[in-house]
C-alpha cells in the first residue's frame, strides 16, 4: 500500500537555485562548483534529471559492462583480500614480517624489493652500495627467495610481487623456490606486476629500452598463460602514476591505455585474447578526492570492457577488470603525522566503495621511514576494522543510483576515454611514452598541484594549515646497510662457489641468444637458469648484451608551477613572498653577473622523481638557472657533472633511505675534487633523526615532505650567498 502526503509539494530546482543564491558567493549558485584537477565540474547539488540519459546507470554487479563490480555477490558473500606490501633488508627479516601479518589477519603477501634487485644488479655491484636492503628486501638468487618465503604455503597463500625491471629472474626464483617447497606451477597464485610501460612514464625502475621490455611482457604472458592457469600475469598499474602526480583522469587513460597495449602485444604472439585476458589484473593508487576515486574505479570496469569488446574477447573473465589497490603514500605527511591513519581509514573506505578485489593501506609513519611493526598492526587493523565492524561489506555497490556518483561516473569515463581516443591518435601508448609527451603530461599535473599546496589553495591540515608549533617525536625503523649488503654478498660467495659454473654458463647463453634472436621463450629460460644458481644480476645482464640499457631523459616542464601563483586566488602574503623572491633572485643576478645555478640529483637507483621534477619546475620558475642529473647517478659522476657545469648547489632528492650512504659521499666527492664551494642541500623523506648526522656530514639545509618550495628556494639562495661571500 502506498501512502501519500498531498500537503506535501516538492520544490522546483529553479527555487532551490534562488533559495541557494542568498547564500552563495556574489549571489551566484554557480560559484559552489568545484572544477577538479581533472578539468570536471563538480556541481554541489545533483538532482534525477542528471541521471536520465546515462547508458548504465541501472545495470547490475557481475553482468556487462560491470560498473557495479566484477562479482555478483561482491563483498556480501567474500569482502576483499587484506594485504600488506612491505619488504627490508634481508630474506629472513621480512619473511619473519610476513609470517606475524598473516597470523595476526593479513590474507596475502605483497613483496617490496630493494632499488637494487628491480634493476638487475647484485649486492655486489658497485652502483648500488646505498641501495642494498634499505627500500625493500635484497634478492639475488633462488635461496634468498626460498628463505623470504619459508614456512609460508604457497600453494595456499597468493603472492604479489611489485617487479617490473628484473621481472624475470624474480619471478623464476618464485616459480623454483616453489618448486623447492613441493608446489608445482598450476599451483601458484598471486601477481606479477610486469608493468613496463609506467616504469618509462614514471617509476623509472627499468632495465631495457621499451621494445625488448615489450617481449619480456609478452613472453611471460605466454608462459603463465599455459603453466600457471591461477596466477595474474601482469598488474596494469596506475598507482605510479597517480604518486608522480597524475590526476584521477589522467591515471585512468594511461593506465587502461597501457592495458590495451599489454593485450595487442600478446595477440601479436599469436595468442587468442580469450587465453590470457582473464588473468590480467590492476592496480589503482586512492588518494584524498573521495568522490573521484570511487567514481574512477567504477568508469575503469566500464571502460575495460569496451576495450576488450574492441578486441573481440567473448569470454565474461576477459572482460572484467579486477583491481588491487593500495592507499597514497604521496598524501602522507611528515608533519602532524598521526593525521595519517585519518587520510588512510578515508582512502581505503573509497576503496571499499569503489569496488576493490585486494588492498594495501599504507603506515602513517611512510612519509619519514619504513613502517614499524606498531604503524603496520594499526593499517592492518584499519581494514580489520572496516570488513568486521561497519557492516559496510552487507551491501554491493551501495553508491548505485546516487545522482552524483552515476553522474561523476560518468563524467570520469568521458574524460578518461578522451585522453584515450588522444593517445590512440599517437599511434598507442608504446608512442606516446617514446616521445615523452605522456611522462610530461603528468609532470605538469604534479607541478600545479604542488604550486596549489604552496599557494595555501589546497588545505593539507598540518601542512600548511593548522600546524603544529612543535612536532613530536615518531620512532622510525633504520636499516643497517653496510651489514645487509654483508651478508648478501657472503651468500652470494657462497652459491658462485657451490653451483655448477659450466651449468650456469650454458643456461646464460641460451638467455642471451634468445634476447638476440627473438626466439625462445625468456620465462622459461629463466626458470633453467634460476635452478643452475644463476642470479638477478647475470640473469639481467646476459639480456642486456643483446637488449642494451634504457637511457632517459630529464626535460622539465617550466611555467605550470608559476601559473598557480596568480594574483586573483593566491593569499596577499603568499604573493608577496613570491615576488619578492623573485627580485631577490634577480639582484643577485645583476650583482654576480649570472643567476644562482642548482643542479638538482638522483643518485643511486632511486628513479622516483616526482619531487626532483617539481623543485626544478619551481626554482625555474622563480630564476634559478637550474640542471637536472640524469637518473642512477654514483656521487662520483654527480661531483664531476656538478664541477663542469659551474654550479653553487646541489640538490639531492631521495626517498629511497640511502641518504646517510650517499649525500656525504657526494660531499666528500666535491671536497676531493676541489669543489668546497658547492653547497649540498637535501629534500625527501629523511627521518628527522637523521638530520644531525646530515648537517654534521656538511649538509647546508634539509627539506622534508610538506616543505614549501618557495621556501627552501629562499634558503638555498641565502646559503649560496654566504658561501659567496
Amino acid at each position: 500500500m502506498t501512502h501519500t502526503n498531498p500537503e506535501f509539494q516538492p520544490a522546483s530546482l529553479d527555487a532551490w537555485a534562488k533559495a541557494a543564491a542568498k547564500s552563495a558567493p556574489g549571489g551566484d549558485v554557480n560559484a559552489l562548483n568545484w572544477l577538479t584537477p581533472d578539468g570536471i565540474s563538480v556541481k554541489p547539488l545533483y538532482t534525477a534529471e542528471d541521471t536520465q540519459n546515462l547508458p548504465y546507470a541501472n545495470t547490475l554487479p557481475g553482468f556487462e559492462p560491470y560498473l557495479r563490480g566484477p562479482q555478483a555477490t561482491m563483498y556480501a558473500v567474500r569482502p576483499w583480500t587484506i594485504r600488506q606490501y612491505a619488504g627490508f633488508s634481508t630474506a629472513e627479516e621480512s619473511n619473519a614480517f610476513y609470517r606475524k601479518a598473516l597470523a595476526a589477519g593479513g590474507q596475502g603477501v605483497s613483496v617490496a624489493f630493494d632499488l637494487a634487485t628491480h634493476r638487475g644488479y647484485d649486492s655486489d655491484h658497485p652502483r648500488v652500495t646505498g641501495d642494498v636492503g634499505k627500500a625493500g628486501v635484497a634478492i639475488d638468487s633462488v635461496e634468498d627467495m626460498k628463505i623470504l618465503f619459508d614456512q609460508i604455503p604457497l600453494d595456499k597463500v597468493s603472492v604479489s610481487m611489485t617487479m617490473n625491471g628484473a621481472v624475470l629472474p624474480v619471478l623464476a626464483g618464485y616459480v623454483v623456490a616453489a618448486e623447492e617447497q613441493g608446489v608445482s606451477q598450476d599451483k601458484l597464485s598471486g601477481t606479477i606486476q610486469n608493468d613496463i610501460l609506467k616504469e618509462f612514464m614514471v617509476r623509472n625502475t627499468y632495465i631495457y629500452p621499451p621494445e625488448p621490455s615489450m617481449k619480456i611482457i609478452g613472453d611471460i604472458i605466454e608462459y603463465t598463460a599455459k603453466h600457471m592457469p591461477k596466477f595474474n600475469s601482469i598488474s596494469i598499474s596506475g598507482y605510479h602514476m597517480q604518486e608522480a602526480g597524475a590526476n584521477q583522469a589522467l591515471e585512468l587513460a594511461f593506465t587502461l591505455a597501457d592495458g590495451k597495449e599489454y593485450v595487442k602485444t600478446a595477440i601479436a604472439k599469436g595468442m587468442d585474447v580469450d587465453d590470457f585476458a582473464g588473468r590480467l589484473s590492476f592496480f589503482w593508487a586512492i588518494g584524498m578526492n573521495f568522490y573521484l576515486e570511487v567514481a574512477k574505479m567504477r568508469a575503469a570496469r566500464l571502460l575495460w570492457c569496451r576495450i576488450m569488446k574492441g578486441f573481440d574477447a567473448k569470454n565474461p573473465k576477459s572482460l572484467m577488470l579486477r583491481t588491487h589497490c593500495q592507499t597514497s603514500g604521496w598524501s602522507l605527511t611528515e608533519q602532524d603525522p598521526y593525521n595519517n591513519v585519518v587520510r588512510t581509514t578515508i582512502e581505503a573506505m573509497a576503496a571499499v566503495f569503489g569496488g576493490t578485489q585486494s588492498l594495501h593501506t599504507n603506515s602513517f609513519d611512510e612519509a619519514i621511514a619504513l613502517p614499524t611493526e606498531f604503524s603496520a598492526r594499526i593499517a592492518r587493523n584499519t581494514q580489520l576494522i572496516i570488513q568486521e565492524e561497519t557492516h559496510i561489506t552487507n551491501v554491493i555497490d551501495p553508491w548505485a543510483g546516487s545522482y552524483m556518483m552515476e553522474k561523476l561516473t560518468q563524467d570520469m569515463a568521458d574524460a578518461a576515454w578522451a585522453i584515450i581516443e588522444e593517445v590512440e591518435a599517437m599511434g598507442g601508448m608504446t608512442k606516446a611514452v617514446d616521445s615523452g609527451w605522456a611522462k610530461l603530461k603528468i609532470e605538469a599535473a604534479a607541478a600545479e598541484k604542488q604550486a596549489r599546496i604552496d599557494s595555501g589553495k589546497d588545505v593539507i591540515v598540518g601542512v600548511n594549515k593548522y600546524k603544529l608549533k612543535t612536532e613530536d617525536a615518531i620512532e622510525a625503523r633504520d636499516i643497517d646497510n653496510v651489514a645487509v649488503r654483508d651478508s648478501q654478498i657472503a651468500r652470494l660467495n657462497a652459491i658462485r662457489q657451490q653451483r655448477d659454473a659450466a651449468r650456469v654458463q650454458q643456461a646464460l647463453k641460451a638467455i642471451e641468444e634468445a634476447a638476440a634472436s627473438g626466439n625462445g621463450n625468456l620465462l622459461d629460460l629463466s626458470i633453467k637458469a634460476v635452478r643452475a644458481r644463476a642470479t638477478v644480476g647475470e640473469i639481467s645482464d646476459a639480456m642486456e648484451k643483446s637488449f642494451g640499457r634504457h637511457r632517459a631523459d630529464t626535460q622539465k616542464v617550466t611555467g605550470v608551477y608559476a601559473a598557480a601563483f596568480d594574483t586573483d586566488t593566491t593569499a596577499g602574503d603568499t604573493m608577496d613572498y613570491w615576488n619578492a623572491l623573485k627580485a631577490e633572485i634577480e639582484e643577485f643576478a645583476a650583482g654576480q653577473g649570472r643567476r644562482p645555478r642548482v643542479m638538482i640529483s638522483k643518485l643511486g637507483q632511486d628513479g622516483h622523481d616526482r619531487g626532483a621534477k617539481v623543485v626544478a619546475t619551481a626554482f625555474a620558475d622563480l630564476g634559478f638557472d637550474v640542471d637536472m642529473g640524469p637518473l642512477f647517478q654514483t656521487p662520483e659522476e654527480c661531483a664531476r657533472q656538478a664541477i663542469e657545469n659551474d654550479v653553487h648547489a646541489v640538490g639531492v632528492s631521495t626517498l629511497a633511505a640511502g641518504h646517510k650512504t650517499l649525500v656525504p659521499a657526494i660531499i666528500a666527492e666535491l671536497r676531493k675534487q676541489g669543489a668546497d664551494d658547492i653547497i649540498v642541500f637535501v629534500g625527501g623523506v629523511v627521518p628527522r633523526q637523521d638530520y644531525d648526522f646530515l648537517y654534521q656530514s656538511g649538509v647546508k639545509g634539509i627539506y622534508g615532505p610538506g616543505t614549501p618550495i618557495p621556501v627552501s628556494a629562499k634558503d638555498v639562495l641565502n646559503q649560496i650567498k654566504k658561501a659567496l661571500a
